[in-house]
């Protein structure tokens, strides 16, 4: 089991990159916030992975953390979702985000990522809540709900501000988890913008 690379980042494109470990350069898949973490060729870094292994190939997929990874594999127990499919949710919601999603039974944001259609998306919320909540605790209980017109308000906010989609996104979700149901919209960019800074 390859579970960790750390070498030069040899290249970098759309949904994959090179790892050049002692003159080895390894293709690894990975998630966009994964690709958008990395630093530009040829700077060291370091990548957490899995290898899936089937009869005509070996795939190494990447991650920026273990909660990343965490959450590929426990999307991969469930059946039509391999690793190109759990990788596209990742990289529509990152592991904050997808728990707030499994938690609210919001089957609209998990369908937004590429391969997952309708019944994929019930059948990811009918499977993983239990198991995400046994493993991700804050998976398992109800997370405080922010108002759809506030949220997408907020989004709005930290987009023209220059944050990327998925980061803004974990953010919101993590800044959530920590406020009362009605709290304001001022009250939430703060608390946002607390959970983003470095």
């Amino acid at each position: 089991m390859i579970a960790q690379l750390t070498g030069l980042v040899a290249s970098r494109a759309d949904g994959a990159c090179v790892i050049d470990v002692n003159g080895v350069g390894y293709l690894v898949h990975a998630s966009t916030p994964c690709l958008a973490g990395l630093p530009a060729p040829p700077e060291r870094a370091q990548v957490l992975t899995e290898l899936q292994v089937r009869e005509d190939a070996f795939t190494l997929f990447g991650f920026a953390d273990a909660a990343e990874r965490d959450w590929f594999r426990l999307l991969t127990t469930v059946q039509g979702v391999g690793g190109r499919v759990a990788l596209n949710i990742l990289s529509v919601l990152p592991p904050a985000a997808l728990a707030a999603a499994i938690a609210g039974a919001d089957k609209g944001r998990l369908g937004q990522a590429s391969g997952v259609g309708p019944k994929l998306a019930a059948r990811l919320v009918t499977e993983l809540r239990d198991k995400a909540g046994a493993i991700f605790p804050q998976a398992g209980g109800p997370l405080p709900a922010v108002p759809q017109g506030v949220a997408a308000e907020l989004l709005s906010a930290l987009l023209n501000l220059g944050y990327r989609r998925p980061e803004a996104e974990a953010a919101l979700a993590r800044a959530a988890a920590a406020l009362p149901e009605d709290a304001g919209f001022d009250l939430r960019l703060r608390a946002t913008l607390r959970e983003l800074a470095p």
